[in-house]
């Protein structure tokens, strides 16, 4: 604890790191207080019915959690990052196919502008896609009394704040990212996840006490189950496999000629390369035949709404799983370029003992990345589909069971490291600072 105190004590005495972290802290503020300000037009004293459905219907529960709470509040941030989240998944699946992408890819830090530049623009359209969508819900779930304005009127002016609401969230998650602590846009994310957590804590722990249905100590059990699959999750996060490189001796001149001996270091390939995209990118495709069937009446249309609509039906969290294994190999194959890996190793002088430069470098390479890639695979499939096992085996509340696993747990798991790592980096360079200050210059 004594530790923990003066950690916290060295990051408040650091002057740039404390700015940061208020004005971090600020930002998120206002990015919550937009959360719950409602569209113009609705009556907020009417919007119970929406919030029993989004608290009902496991996928609306996610949609609810990533907004923090905005989705079922009809609020000016309904959508949230959500828009940009999709748009840089359709850039990144671009970069694959798309010969101009790859290009922006390769330019170093104009490059990476300009492919900003890009997703800020598909943002704008996706929102202008599901703004729509999100308010044609709004008008099959509340009653006719909550809208205040007529459609004609509210429709085009509610598209165009959930759109600027989105915008904001991006903007504001940029500014984080520039000028703040972490990765904006994914701290955005879990703290909308986390500001549902104490409202589905608070509602478990009453189901548990006041229905008699296990009572503080099946509460402390669950309490403990959590802890133990947020430590399982870190170690998944982190875990890597180190492939050792050794890099060739060099001699420099200068008037003197100097021998510098190959160092010795390691290529860390990780357990899951792909984090948690495989889990987004396979929800995000499970949405897709529940929506198509929507609008059909027939009986096979109404079986497959209730198997994919349904988080927790077996033959829905079957088809998740797979998809997240199949997902994982496929995003790993993106972000690790094991061929760009060789090329810069024998670029540099670097080698892999016992494997030859080049080409059996990459093949190399690709070889461990396709073992490790398959424990890693289905250990994340397993995290993705661990609330189904929980909401079963202790009869919990949806709210409640989200958050052992899936998207939810890996995004704050996720997050909380890289955002950890900063500051470490931080409290780091400040100790070598002041080694370099107190250091005396030697003489010869």
């Amino acid at each position: 604890m004594n530790k923990l105190w003066e950690t916290l004590k060295s990051i408040w005495q650091i002057k740039e790191l404390r700015q940061k972290i208020i004005f971090t802290l600020g930002l998120i503020i206002v990015y919550r207080f937009g959360a719950q300000v409602t569209l113009p037009g609705i009556d907020p004293t009417q919007l119970e019915n929406l919030t029993k459905q989004a608290t009902g219907n496991p996928l609306l529960d996610l949609l609810n959690q990533f907004t923090g709470g905005a989705f079922s509040q009809a609020s000016v941030m309904a959508l949230g990052v959500m828009p940009y989240i999709s748009a840089s998944i359709v850039v990144q699946l671009m970069g694959i196919a798309v010969p101009y992408i790859q290009k922006l890819q390769k330019q170093g830090e104009s490059g990476r502008k300009k492919i900003t530049q890009i997703t800020r623009y598909l943002t704008i359209a996706i929102t202008l896609i599901q703004g729509p969508g999100y308010l044609y819900n709004l008008h099959n779930i509340l009653p006719r009394s909550a809208f205040l304005l007529p459609d004609s009127l509210f429709i085009p002016a509610s598209i165009i704040i959930l759109s600027t609401g989105t915008i904001f969230a991006m903007w504001l998650g940029e500014k984080i990212t520039d000028k703040g602590i972490g990765n904006g846009i994914s701290l955005l994310i879990m703290i909308g996840i986390l500001a549902r957590m104490p409202q589905a804590f608070l509602q478990e722990l009453t189901n548990r006490v006041e229905q008699q249905t296990g009572g503080l100590m099946l509460m402390l059990f669950e309490v403990i189950v959590w802890l133990g699959v947020i430590a399982l999750t870190v170690y998944l996060v982190k875990a890597y496999r180190p492939v050792p490189v050794q890099y060739a001796r060099r001699t420099t001149g200068g008037g003197f000629e100097k021998n510098i001996f190959g160092s010795r270091q390691y290529i860390p390939l990780k357990l899951n390369a792909a984090g948690v995209m495989p889990i987004i990118f396979a929800q995000a495709i499970m949405f897709i035949p529940g929506m198509i069937v929507s609008f059909s009446d027939s009986e096979w249309a109404k079986a497959i709404q209730a198997t994919l609509g349904n988080m927790f039906s077996p033959w829905y969290n079957v088809i998740f799983g797979i998809m997240v294994i199949l997902f994982t190999y496929f995003y790993t194959a993106i972000t690790v370029q094991t061929n760009q890996i060789a090329e810069d190793l024998k670029r540099n002088g670097g080698f892999i003992p016992g494997i030859k430069p080049g080409t059996q470098t990459a093949e190399y390479l690709d070889d461990i990345l396709s073992k490790i890639t398959l424990p890693g695979s289905i250990f994340l499939a397993l995290i993705a589909i661990l609330p189904i096992f929980v909401y079963y085996i202790f009869r919990m509340q949806v709210s409640w069971a989200m958050f052992y696993g899936g998207t939810s747990l890996l995004i704050m798991v996720g997050v909380a490291i890289d955002t950890i790592q900063q500051v470490e980096a931080y409290l780091l360079n400040r100790q070598y600072d002041q080694l370099m200050k107190s250091g005396r210059r030697r003489r010869f």
